[in-house]
């Protein structure tokens, strides 16, 4: 609007007449044309030419006179900007507060963001998770800059974290320090500089959470000493803990199976301090496991299924639980935490609800989803605070989730995951929306090392209602609902309509056929907010509006995509839809013969420069590596090489070589390859692992001799705990593996061992097989 204004002004056009032709978009016009002749005044006043910061002086001088009209103008051009123009108008004007006040709810703000949005009045936060520290600083001015430092309590070296980042609705700094340790205490300090170079220090000592919670050694319960059927109803029980003790129902051996009749097989309820251990949960009329107004939630190594409303009738292509139904079938949940806060789910298998959801096709897609968080709490005391990691949460191709991971009230700030909040470590796949949805509240939510795949979107953010939030290690790829469409990535949008929230992007490896980063509409808003850096994007199509590494259409001034590698297979080059002045590819995007070497690996490791290493993310070993470009000094090729059974561990089973490098091995199997390969500190071992069925152990060792060593044998997946530990290197059963096996083993190696463990299992009931393809090591 501004330029508009001042590109067209001239003798023959006033202010006013240009504002009353003024054809923007919808919802700006709307502003202009109740507010005009304000906005004509502080144009005149040139209270909304951008500029450099001003004077003191300058800023009494342009802002003493503003009416409670003017105010409304601003707050309603600029409600991004709510916490900066609340400080300027209270501090410059003549306007009370509660003027001011009224004006941002004339404009159609939130009032519990106007009431406080310029009060520094907040207590400043450093929330500890298990493997990170969310911070949140009040009271503070966009133009300064929040530097952090951090160490464990027994360490003297000070490691940098990532600067804070500006929040504008409060006017705060925020943002994360990730890769901790759990049950470890932290020494934080953050300086905030001003533009005179001013320094005000802020300190904390947090200790992050512990791995598993402390258990009150009364209240541990055995399924089969409380269960006899039906739902298992802890409320009824009355079965809860305390902060110094959770209560802890174990499951060990019957399978709770509850009908449709109650609302959930495993009824929490609002009692809170409550760990769930490897319990098996079928049935449900909506959900698996539900609590409503809980805290202090710990679901560890559940399977759930068979829960949610069955379709009883189809119209147009939407499903109802029966004819006379007015509602459509949605929100059935494997578990589903209600208003709830504070929880740990880990380890967990959700899959096969009883329904499928419905496509786009047939509109909005409508259906059960594997988990379902509305983490906003009565008491602000336990909002937020979900950890979700090192899950497996599926549907099938015919039988697909509406979201894997679902918020409710997700265009509100208290919605979703809320905030302080991790999602990491799981496999997510086969949604017919989006696989992992954490829009709403986002402040210090985090997304990270998850596989994710067969979705119509990867991770969508929109809206971000209140950042930042950051997405980072993540592989996300092989990507369709059930008609094989897809849209993007990671979905953004409605900045402006759901102000207003930043979102960091960081070394994602993204391989789709649509795009890599791309908005969808929130109260008919596209615009988002994002900082991209050092991500590798592959995309396919030429579309209008495919194939694009970043598509943004408002290209709003304050995104960035620094040093991303983006390549279109069909374009043979890079696609943006972006404001191209802040912009700049990594420096081999266009090295066909590199980008070529990162698509024909398992794990593909993206050249960093020490420009653009990030501060606390880089170089931390997640589900891609940060590292320079990787060289290949040895690869198995299977169908030249002489292999043998490993005599002291081979039992039985069948070992098929086939033309594409890739070995598969049946039974309970061993098998040793001749190799000549010194080993250094800096190796990895890179391949592509399948698997079907289940094992004690499935692996690759590296010998010196024909002994076997546990200590030179990595486990990728299996029951039993034998071997070097590489289990978060792999996540679902077809999976790309990159371990860095040179800080285990290390020096001269004469065999390779590809172990497939089956030592409890019948050989006429083991039908399980591992595959290993592409095996290779690399020097980083």
């Amino acid at each position: 609007m501004y330029n508009y204004v001042h590109t067209n002004i001239s003798n023959n056009n006033t202010v006013n007449s240009l504002l009353a032709d003024y054809k923007g978009p919808k919802n700006l016009s709307t502003v202009v044309e109740k507010y005009e002749d304000e906005i004509a005044l502080l144009y005149k006043q040139h209270v909304l030419i951008p500029s450099p910061p001003i004077s003191e002086d300058e800023k009494k001088a342009r802002f003493a006179n503003i009416t409670s009209n003017q105010a409304s103008v601003l707050f309603a051009l600029y409600p991004i900007d709510t916490a900066k123009w609340m400080k300027i108008i209270s501090t410059y004007s003549g306007l009370s507060k509660n003027d001011i006040y009224e004006s941002a709810i004339t404009a159609g703000l939130d009032p519990s963001i106007v009431f406080a949005a310029s009060a520094s009045g907040f207590t400043n936060t450093a929330t500890p998770l298990i493997n990170s520290v969310g911070i949140v600083i009040y009271g503070q001015d966009e133009d300064s800059v929040a530097s952090v430092r951090f160490r464990e309590e027994d360490d003297t070296h000070w490691r940098k974290g990532l600067d804070l980042s500006w929040e504008p609705i409060y006017g705060a700094f925020a943002g994360s320090i990730v890769y901790l340790n759990a049950d470890t205490t932290y020494f934080i300090e953050v300086a905030v500089t001003d533009l005179n170079g001013n320094v005000e220090e802020h300190k904390f000592q947090t200790k992050t959470k512990p791995n598993s919670p402390p258990i009150d050694p009364d209240k541990i319960y055995y399924l089969s000493e409380i269960y006899s059927g039906g739902q298992l109803d802890l409320e009824a029980l009355n079965i809860q803990g305390a902060a110094n003790g959770y209560a802890k129902i174990i499951g060990d051996g019957p399978v709770i199976e509850a009908g449709n009749d109650v609302l959930s097989a495993v009824n929490i309820g609002n009692n809170s301090y409550i760990m769930l251990e490897n319990l098996t949960v079928t049935g449900g009329e909506r959900y698996g496991i539900f609590a409503k107004k809980a805290h202090h939630i710990w679901i560890k190594g559940c399977n759930v299924s068979g829960y949610g409303r069955r379709a009883n009738d189809i119209r147009d292509g939407i499903a109802y639980s029966s004819t006379t139904s007015g509602s459509p079938i949605n929100y059935d949940s494997g578990i589903y935490l209600e208003r709830s806060g504070i929880a740990v789910i880990e380890e967990c298998e959700v899959h096969s609800p009883n329904l499928s959801a419905n496509s786009w096709q047939h509109g909005h897609p409508k259906g059960a989803n594997a988990l379902q968080v509305w983490a906003y709490h009565d008491s602000d005391l336990y909002r937020g605070e979900f950890i979700v990691r090192n899950n497996r949460f599926y549907g099938s191709h015919e039988h697909r989730f509406n979201d894997v991971i679902e918020g409710r009230m997700n265009t509100e700030r208290r919605g979703g995951f809320v905030k302080n909040s991790a999602i990491y470590g799981n496999y997510l796949a086969y949604a017919n929306d989006d696989v992992i949805e954490i829009d709403g509240g986002q402040q210090n939510v985090l997304v990270y090392n998850n596989e994710i795949e067969q979705g119509y979107a990867g991770i969508s953010i929109a809206p971000n209602t209140l950042g930042p939030s950051y997405i980072f290690h993540n592989y996300i790829h092989n990507l369709g609902d059930e008609t094989g469409k897809e849209w993007t990535a990671i979905k953004a949008g409605g900045l402006i309509a759901k102000p207003a929230g930043r979102t960091f992007i960081f070394e994602n490896v993204i391989d789709v056929e649509r795009n890599g980063i791309a908005a969808s509409r929130v109260n008919g808003d596209t615009t988002f907010w994002v900082t991209s850096k050092n991500n590798i994007v592959f995309t396919q199509g030429s579309g209008n509006s495919a194939g694009y590494c970043i598509f943004d259409k408002e290209k709003y001034i304050g995104s960035t995509s620094i040093n991303d590698l983006c390549f279109n297979q069909d374009t043979l080059d890079a696609r943006y839809e972006f404001n191209f002045e802040y912009l700049q590819e990594h420096a081999y995007s266009d090295d066909i013969e590199y980008i070529e070497s990162l698509k024909s690996v398992a794990s593909p490791k993206l050249f960093i420069s020490d420009g653009y290493q990030i501060p606390n993310f880089s170089g931390t070993i997640g589900l891609q590596l940060v590292t320079e470009k990787p060289e290949v000094t040895w690869e198995l090729n299977p169908n030249d090489a002489v292999y043998e059974e490993l005599t002291s561990q081979y039992e039985y089973g069948a070992t098929i070589i086939t033309a594409e490098s890739a070995v598969t091995l049946t039974g309970n199997n061993w098998q040793i390859f001749p190799i000549d390969y010194k080993l250094t500190g800096n190796s990895m071992i890179n391949l592509e692992l399948a698997i079907e069925g289940s094992a004690e152990i499935i692996g690759i060792g590296f010998e010196t001799d024909k002994d076997v060593d546990s200590n030179r044998v990595v486990r990728f997946v299996g029951s039993q705990n034998w071997g070097i530990d590489g289990t978060d290197s792999f996540s679902g059963t077809n999976s790309r593996v990159s371990f860095p096996i040179g800080k285990h083993i290390t020096g001269q190696v004469n065999y390779l061992v590809l172990v497939l463990d089956n030592d409890k299992i019948k050989q006429s009931t083991n039908s399980s097989r591992a595959i290993f393809k592409n095996i290779s090591i690399t020097e980083n």
